[in-house]
């Protein structure tokens, strides 16, 4: 029996996503931002979000869409620094922010979607995101109103034989997830395209529901088995938003004549 997944529009595929829902949402920087679905989003209305993303886009492009109407509750993530109004939100209190480094976001992301509850890693032992303290919300004057607490510390043998502490960190399953894939099939397998292949994966399979935009939809069968960088059992809908969408450049760095020649 054949599967088909694909929806006819980003308005049909973010259609039941309510009021305070989480979302586990794919990209680095601006690669693979799933910009059609947050814009359909941005028009269905929905809010009170927590959204577990690496960053939240820039100013006025991906996730910077919803931050900047007020959609956003509480944001999940790595990496804060291109965002200006993230960052007023939060030290002015309209944003709550859980810090958490990369890589393990990336596996709280995966090991949710794995159906791993937790999990134990070095990183961040013996720093705030072990022991606490962290703020997590301020008030309107700058004041912390809320801070991380502490995390159960363990000892295990490492891979070189010392035995050293390791913290426990709790997986991230979300509501809906929301990601942007190069090309897909209608079952729901998905290739993603160089950086975009950082968070995209572990992102879609957090979600209970997880809606992707492909810029090509093939048929099954038109994928190479080994070209598969996600099975389409992680995925629900798929929505074909084509190859001539916008691509922002989040910092254009380029060479000079002399500079090639070296």
């Amino acid at each position: 029996m054949s599967v088909d997944k694909s929806v006819a529009s980003a308005a049909e595929a973010v259609a039941d996503i309510p009021d305070g829902a989480s979302l586990a949402v794919g990209g680095f920087g601006l690669s693979g931002n799933p910009i059609q679905l947050i814009e359909a989003l941005l028009d269905q209305g929905a809010g009170d979000l927590t959204i577990a993303s690496n960053n939240a886009g820039v100013d006025g492009w991906g996730l910077g869409r919803l931050l900047e109407r007020g959609r956003i509750r509480k944001m999940i993530s790595s990496y804060v620094g291109e965002n200006k109004e993230f960052a007023r939100q939060y030290l002015e209190g309209e944003l709550e922010l859980e810090l958490v480094p990369q890589g393990t976001l990336a596996e709280k992301l995966r090991a949710g979607g794995a159906g791993i509850p937790a999990f134990y890693t070095r990183a961040g032992v013996g720093t705030p995101v072990a022991d606490g303290g962290i703020p997590t919300k301020y008030d309107s004057q700058g004041n912390v109103l809320e801070e991380s607490g502490p995390k159960e510390v363990r000892p295990f043998r490492s891979p070189d034989g010392q035995v050293v502490g390791y913290v426990l960190e709790e997986s991230i399953v979300a509501d809906f997830s929301l990601v942007h894939a190069a090309r897909g099939d209608r079952h729901g397998n998905l290739v993603f395209n160089k950086a975009a292949r950082q968070f995209s994966p572990p992102a879609a399979m957090a979600g209970r529901v997880c809606i992707a935009q492909v810029e090509e939809l093939v048929e099954p069968g038109e994928i190479d088995p080994d070209a598969v960088h996600l099975p389409g059992i992680y995925v629900h809908r798929i929505l074909e938003v084509g190859t001539d969408i916008d691509k922002p450049i989040e910092k254009r760095t380029v060479r000079t004549p002399a500079e090639e020649a070296r």
